[in-house]
């Protein structure tokens, strides 16, 4: 009898470890089955600083099934694409392509730029942009290219646009002289949108010895940033004066200023010189003050691009404990600047906006 009982549990245990085995078998067949199509994204193992938005059901309105299937295979929001938040964001290497060439820096700048020319005029301070984008044939204004772009775009990613221009500023900007290393300059551009510095002005004496080294550090800062190139020392320093600038070039010598001394609320110009002749006699001789971080140790210099975020870290600093905050937008500057960074973060926006303008020049002469 009791051999019996053992042969029945026996026998029901191997039931049981067959139905589980038939089950697992059942189970990961289904999912391979189901997978099988599955190709994965090259960037996810080319890129290992990729970031991948949170899967949403996103709340936009398409006017087609194919312009809403068009739009999640282009947009660079879209999950799982990464390009949007990796630093190899361009096959080459963007910085440097950018700085050989004057078109390109251009061309990141959506909206229209006020002239140079205009000077001030009635404004307390510089600010670049103009409230109108050509789209097609005709002129779209900020709200417009705002009520166009925006239902293409994550609500994490608009989130993250209106907090950068919250912090953003054009009273401060940076300038860089005559930088021999790639490296560092890729690192002020990455310093500056970090602390919220829009413009940035790169100055070259020597195009044949420009950026020797590159070394992948701006993160596609440059994406994000006013780049203005200039030729020459006078030609950059006599804009950045009209446009109501001081120009402060780090030097030391015996009319030095400490960086700390100084009153950050004032439109001012941060310049910084070649990593090993610093600070030309011309941008010295040109510049309205010479200032310094001072130094405790053995050394007396820091690397250029430490030294420039030093400098901007203090002029945050120092604004927001004068004026309660580094950001000073006005509403409707930052409702232009928001304008251009959508217009920025995909190369399908400027369509979407071409698209729109068209729509609305069909409605104006269908009411006429």
């Amino acid at each position: 009898m009791s051999a019996c009982k053992t042969l029945v549990r026996s026998s029901i245990s191997f039931f049981q470890f067959q139905t589980r085995s038939s089950y697992r078998r059942s189970f990961y067949f289904h999912i391979s089955s189901n997978f099988s199509s599955f190709r994965p994204l090259p960037l996810l193992s080319l890129n290992p600083a990729f970031r991948i938005e949170p899967c949403r059901d996103p709340s936009r309105r398409y006017g087609s099934t194919q312009g809403a299937i068009s739009l999640e295979t282009s947009e660079e929001m879209a999950v799982p694409r990464v390009a949007a938040e990796s630093p190899g964001e361009k096959s080459k290497d963007t910085v440097e392509e950018l700085l050989y060439n004057k078109d390109d820096v251009s061309k990141l700048m959506k909206m229209e730029r006020r002239p140079d020319t205009e000077g001030l005029g009635h404004q307390e301070r510089w600010f670049p942009y103009l409230d109108k984008v050509k789209a097609g044939s005709m002129y779209l204004s900020s709200l417009e290219i705002l009520e166009a772009v925006t239902p293409y775009i994550m609500d994490s990613r608009k989130e993250r646009f209106r907090h950068a221009v919250k912090n953003r500023t054009y009273s401060v900007c940076l300038v860089v002289e005559g930088l021999s290393d790639f490296g560092n300059v890729s690192a002020t551009f990455r310093s500056a949108d970090a602390l919220g510095i829009q413009s940035v002005h790169v100055v070259a004496c020597d195009s044949s010895k420009r950026y020797r080294e590159n070394r992948h550090v701006s993160m596609g800062a440059e994406k994000w940033l006013d780049i203005e190139l200039w030729d020459s020392v006078h030609e950059c320093f006599k804009v950045l004066k009209s446009r109501g600038y001081r120009i402060a070039t780090t030097h030391l010598g015996m009319d030095t200023v400490s960086v700390y001394d100084m009153d950050w609320s004032c439109p001012t110009a941060i310049v910084v010189g070649n990593e090993l002749r610093g600070i030309s006699d011309e941008a010295l001789g040109s510049s309205d003050l010479h200032c310094s971080i001072p130094m405790k140790g053995m050394v007396d210099s820091f690397n250029v691009s430490v030294a420039a975020g030093l400098l901007m870290h203090h002029a945050v600093c120092d604004r927001t404990s004068r004026l309660g905050c580094h950001g000073d937008l006005s509403s409707e500057e930052s409702r232009i600047l928001l304008a251009e960074f959508s217009l920025r973060h995909n190369d399908n926006a400027i369509r979407i906006a071409q698209e729109y303008a068209e729509r609305k020049i069909a409605e104006l002469k269908s009411k006429l």
